[in-house]
């Protein structure tokens, strides 16, 4: 889960954040880099899973990719001036592989602007960077090292994407709160705000991560080898790669 917004004195003159940031939030010269920066990491996305992909993973990468879209356009208050939905970056990195999964958040986030003007297009590079790159392939770094830690993936699958998740809402809101700082938009006063909300919010993250794992893992244990099949960094977590 993501905050959708802050109502409040967050930013300088007032306002309201949110983290699918709209245009005129963040300067041109940090929206400008932050393009770059998404542009060549998706590009690098793009290469590594066109490597290995085959007909499997394009039908699970669909689906992952509707029920990400749908579960973001469900917003709802989690405290008085705030409100939050999923983020969904792990789920999808841990199913079909960092890269892959980086490529779906990439999609859900362009339909959302283009469709839905949820968030602005101008600044689409930088929400493309908090979700789809800090929110999934360095959530999925985590998740990498703490299920190594906890034994395997077998054996850590759960609770290592639950910090996972958690982790990925508190870098998402690191990331606009920097970015934001760098614009002049905010001050370092309202940092602390910011992240503790958030902290909250990724609870709820973890909590529908882990229950969409769990069912998975119940009824289609066999999409988590899948992931293997058609993940071009052949991440092996459960043999401590």
């Amino acid at each position: 889960m993501i905050l959708a917004s802050i109502a409040g004195p967050t930013l300088t003159g007032g306002g309201a954040l949110q983290l699918h940031t709209p245009d005129g939030f963040l300067s041109p010269a940090v929206a400008l880099v932050m393009w770059a920066v998404t542009a060549v990491i998706v590009a690098i996305a793009v290469r590594q899973t066109n490597k290995s992909l085959d007909e499997r993973a394009v039908p699970l990468m669909g689906v992952m990719a509707a029920f990400i879209f749908a579960g973001q356009m469900v917003n709802f208050p989690v405290a008085p001036g705030t409100s939050g939905h999923l983020l969904g970056g792990v789920l999808a990195a841990v199913l079909l592989g960092p890269w892959a999964g980086t490529l779906v958040m990439t999609a859900v986030v362009t339909v959302q602007a283009l469709l839905f003007q949820d968030g602005g297009l101008v600044v689409l590079g930088a929400n493309i960077f908090i979700m789809g790159i800090v929110g999934t392939l360095g959530a999925y770094a985590a998740y990498r090292l703490l299920a190594k830690v906890l034994g395997g993936e077998a054996r850590g699958r759960i609770p290592a994407a639950a910090v996972a998740a958690w982790l990925a809402v508190m870098g998402g809101a690191l990331s606009i709160g920097l970015m934001l700082l760098a614009s002049d938009a905010t001050t370092l006063e309202t940092m602390g705000f910011i992240l503790g909300v958030h902290a909250l919010i990724g609870i709820g993250e973890a909590a529908i991560t882990v229950a969409a794992l769990i069912f998975i893992q119940a009824t289609r244990p066999d999409l988590f080898s899948l992931r293997d099949a058609f993940d071009p960094m052949r991440v092996r977590v459960a043999q401590g790669a």
